[in-house]
């Protein structure tokens, strides 16, 4: 990819309303299939990881090609610092963030919506609809985890510029999209994978505003990991391609 097209091509009102809506897009298609396996008296009730891990990656398809033309479709704070660190240009960072967490939080208040009956009758917690948690808890593994994850999304997007025309071809968002399945199947099982800060914070701010029946906690002494450690594999993502490309 060229530096800073993904950045600098863009006005501030058009990475507001490509990453806005292509946030929410990707949170309610995300977290509706976590909705669909897990909320009783869904018909997708239990389908099981293999659901849960396409349906994010198709999510992201989508929300992509929505977005992509407004804002280059970062959609993943992650991924912006990645082009950041690559490009030298942190000038429309701050929009790109700002625009990822309302995003995320609207997507969010768009699956409670979409799964309204299921939520008023529900009888357990639901956090793991909104966000992700891990199947052990142990902090530095967590995080590792977490920066694991990131970095392969992060470099495998950036790697695309390798290839003449493919990071803003269709089919670059298609290859990002499998990227995501590839991880969520093979990383994905000690933490849920958020691999991105805001699918994980926005979505359980919402959750802790909600009026769900016995939704339990938001887990907030965990919050800091699906933010910490995509942050950082963004980085080192950025770091490297940097250095190394």
């Amino acid at each position: 990819m060229d530096k800073g097209v993904f950045v600098s091509a863009f006005s501030n009102g058009d990475i507001f309303v490509g990453e806005t809506l292509g946030t929410a897009a990707l949170i309610l298609l995300g977290g509706g299939v976590c909705a669909a396996v897990t909320l009783k008296k869904s018909k997708a009730l239990n389908a099981g990881w293999l659901a849960i891990t396409f349906g994010w990656g198709f999510a992201v398809m989508i929300a992509a090609y929505m977005s992509a033309p407004k804002s280059g479709a970062h959609l993943n704070p992650a991924v912006t610092l990645a082009l950041a660190v690559e490009s030298g240009d942190w000038s429309k960072v701050p929009i790109y963030l700002g625009s990822q967490l309302l995003g995320a939080m609207i997507g969010a208040v768009l699956v409670w919506l979409t799964y309204l009956g299921q939520f008023q009758a529900n009888q357990e917690p639901t956090l793991g609809i909104f966000s992700t948690g891990p199947e052990i808890r142990n902090p530095v593994q967590n995080l590792i985890t977490e920066i694991i994850g990131t970095f392969v999304l992060c470099f495998a997007i950036l790697t695309q510029g390798l290839t003449k025309g493919l990071g803003l071809s269709g089919t670059g968002v298609l290859i990002v999209a499998f990227t995501v399945v590839g991880i969520g199947l093979s990383l994905g099982g000690p933490t849920g994978y958020a691999i991105n800060p805001v699918r994980d914070l926005g979505p359980r701010i919402v959750h802790s505003l909600l009026p769900i029946p016995n939704k339990g906690g938001s887990d907030w002494s965990y919050a800091w990991i699906p933010v910490v450690g995509p942050v950082i594999g963004g980085l080192l993502a950025g770091g490297l391609y940097h250095v190394a490309f």
